[in-house]
């Protein structure tokens, strides 16, 4: 029987079998809190690899009472249609005091898995779909109100953009920003940019990187292979401020001892190995001058869209592929 996922605590608790299937691991955990929360016993862990290697320890755990052991409830993460017919099998054996969470990905119609729990009705199949970005803003709104922190919804805005439609990850960032405002009533868009982890977004950087090093297949490449959000805007152009003023200092520094590799070994903060090279590449594309004319134009570009906010993913699209063209500068 489907189960709708927004409704975790009127989820029953008469039934032995949960089937969890989705990307929301956010929503997951909370599922799972709510049940083992009812469930006051043992808890233990499977991978499902691991059941088919000890499958005779397995049903010895299940199926084995104890005195001392009123209730047990097993979790089998990363499942997959390979379990189907085991979880039949423990159907069949007709268990009780029990409960069975199978945390599995997502599983297509087809599947046999997901089939089964949706068909039976003494079987609990719960969707964990992506939440959308207006669940996203409400729960952080009310995070924050909670921790009586005065933030903008621009700012709420941008935090959820970045958190893939998961609440695990708006959790997390919610929770460092928390640490932070300990002292403070309100927070800015400068601290709340650097306290999400920007520098991690790989789209981001990796678009970024190659703009610096003019490297416009690639550029496109990635363009073509995001959906970047009016949010989205204002972070790249931050994000691509940051990387411009690195290569800067790194020029400057180039320019002292017109040795590029010392310049890239000695750098500080240290450039992780998987960057040199590209960095030496964007080195090589913008002396002194034409990078403070990037960061000049950067600025510009940021208070252009600040001003009217107009179509700024096209604004921002344009300015990339100017600056990365190799023609240009």
């Amino acid at each position: 029987m489907i189960l709708k996922s927004y409704e975790i605590n009127k989820i029953s608790n008469d039934y032995t079998f949960y089937l969890l299937h989705g990307k929301n691991e956010g929503l997951k955990e909370e599922i799972i809190k709510e049940i083992t929360k009812r469930n006051k016993g043992k808890i233990l862990n499977y991978e499902e690899k691991q059941i088919f290697e000890e499958k005779e320890i397995f049903f010895e755990n299940i199926l084995s009472g104890s005195l001392f052991e009123t209730n047990k409830l097993i979790i089998i993460n990363r499942a997959s249609d390979k379990i189907h017919d085991l979880i039949l099998e423990l159907i069949e054996k007709k268990i009780i005091d029990i409960k069975i969470i199978i945390n599995a990905e997502i599983l297509e119609k087809k599947s046999k898995l997901r089939s089964l729990f949706e068909k039976e009705k003494k079987l609990a199949c719960i969707p964990v779909y992506p939440d959308n970005n207006e669940t996203l803003a409400r729960l952080a709104a009310i995070f924050f109100k909670e921790g009586k922190i005065s933030i903008s919804q621009q700012n709420i805005n941008l935090i959820v953009n970045k958190c893939n439609g998961d609440r695990h990850n708006l959790k997390s960032e919610l929770e460092k920003i928390k640490t932070f405002a300990l002292q403070k009533k309100s927070i800015s868009t400068e601290e709340i940019l650097k306290l999400i982890n920007l520098s991690e977004n790989h789209s981001f950087a990796e678009l970024i990187d190659n703009c610096l090093a003019k490297n416009k297949n690639k550029i496109i490449n990635i363009l073509n292979e995001n959906n970047f959000s009016n949010e989205d805007c204002i972070v790249i152009l931050r994000t691509f401020l940051m990387k411009a003023k690195k290569v800067l200092k790194l020029s400057q520094e180039l320019e002292k001892n017109n040795d590029l590799n010392k310049t890239i070994s000695s750098a500080k903060p240290p450039i992780f190995w998987k960057d040199k090279e590209i960095v030496k590449i964007q080195l090589k594309k913008w002396n002194q001058q034409k990078i403070k004319e990037l960061i000049y134009k950067l600025n510009n570009t940021e208070l252009q869209i600040k001003k009217s906010f107009n179509n700024p993913i096209l604004i921002v699209t344009n300015f990339i592929l100017e600056q990365g063209s190799n023609t240009n500068n």
